[in-house]
């Protein structure tokens, strides 16, 4: 008995490798092309499979460039909320400053409300300088020098009753107190018969115009104190004893201003610059060396010269000074920085002191 297909006759021959040739070519035309059967499960090249993989691929892709775009906005968004916030601050900042400085001193030109601190400081020192000084021989060319920083209808002497005479040997600004964006009161600082005193002044603005609004008020000027005294600290006699010697010729050239003398004696770095022969050495009055940390061989040095000037463009007063020749003098105190390098002194600084007279630190 026959086994297996049975083949007719005139038949056309199909085998299981037949029908799947020819399956695989019918999903092909319905594709546009012929596959092949790939080795992975599932895909078949050139088939939708694959073509669906690329589209995904592609896709991932704009995910990305979306995701970069979103950060960068980001960025963009943070860096102009943090800019605006420290722009706030600033100059809120500024505002205060501003306050704080019209408050305290002239010349700092607008206030944080709108008043003209340094305009009005100026306007308060030319009234002073005329209000301050009364004479009836000259009572009414005061009238007339007051006028214009009155307003209309005033009192032309504002408040003098015509007796008595003042003379203003200087006045200063103090301060200005600013009370509002058209106020202030502006202090004033003077010397009037030779006595200390210290005058507020009442300044009304507005329209870019300034008017003393009100009568002045004499109040208490500073008062003299007695700064405490330094500690006690120990003195290298040596060092000064050598200074003592030394410094004469430092102080000759500093006083004639020559840059070339003055350059033997400048410590590496230093600029010094001298007096331009306002003044003519007398001699040195005092020298004060402290040890540094307890030491004496410290080669930096920060020590107190009272020297005595001999004023060129001052003529001698009274009787004559036998030490200064006759000349008037003047003793003055430096605070100086010098150094010791090969054995030698130099100078790397000078200015002013703040020891007492007679005192040393």
């Amino acid at each position: 008995m026959a086994t297996g297909n049975k083949v007719l006759p005139g038949a056309p021959v199909t085998t299981e490798r037949a029908v799947t040739a020819e399956q695989q070519m019918m999903a092909g035309r319905g594709t546009g092309s012929v596959g092949w059967a790939s080795q992975d499960t599932g895909y078949v090249s050139g088939g939708p499979v694959e073509q669906a993989q690329r589209t995904a691929r592609r896709t991932a892709g704009g995910r990305w460039i979306v995701w970069v775009l979103r950060a960068l906005v980001w960025a963009v968004l943070l860096l102009i909320g943090y800019r605006g916030v420290a722009a706030i601050v600033t100059s809120y900042e500024g505002k205060s400053g501003s306050a704080g400085g019209a408050a305290g001193a002239p010349g700092t030109g607008q206030a944080a409300d709108g008043f003209p601190v340094s305009l009005a400081s100026a306007f308060a020192l030319e009234f002073g300088q005329v209000y301050l000084n009364f004479s009836p021989a000259t009572a009414a060319a005061r009238a007339s020098e007051l006028a214009p920083f009155l307003p209309a209808g005033t009192d032309a002497q504002l408040g003098w009753n015509g007796s008595g005479s003042q003379t203003v040997q200087s006045v200063q600004p103090a301060g200005v107190d600013v009370r509002s964006a058209n106020s202030a009161v502006v202090s004033l600082l003077a010397e009037a018969n030779g006595r200390l005193i210290e005058l507020s002044v009442p300044i009304y603005y507005a329209d870019g115009g300034l008017v003393v609004s009100g009568q002045p008020a004499l109040i208490a000027p500073p008062v003299g104190i007695v700064p405490p005294a330094g500690p006690k600290v120990a003195q290298d006699r040596l060092a000064e004893q050598t200074l003592s010697r030394l410094l004469p010729a430092f102080f000759r050239a500093y006083a004639s201003g020559s840059s070339s003398q003055l350059a033997a004696f400048a410590a590496p770095g230093a600029r010094l610059s001298g007096l331009g022969g306002e003044v003519g050495f007398g001699s040195i009055v005092n020298v004060s060396v402290p040890t540094t940390g307890g030491s004496a061989s410290s080669a930096l040095r920060n020590i107190t010269v009272t020297v005595a000037w001999l004023p060129v463009s001052t003529p001698s007063a009274g009787p004559p000074n036998p030490s200064a020749g006759g000349r008037a003098q003047i003793d003055m105190t430096y605070s100086m920085t010098v150094v010791q390098r090969a054995g030698r002194w130099y100078v790397s600084s000078i200015g002013a002191s703040t020891a007492l007279a007679g005192q040393s630190p």
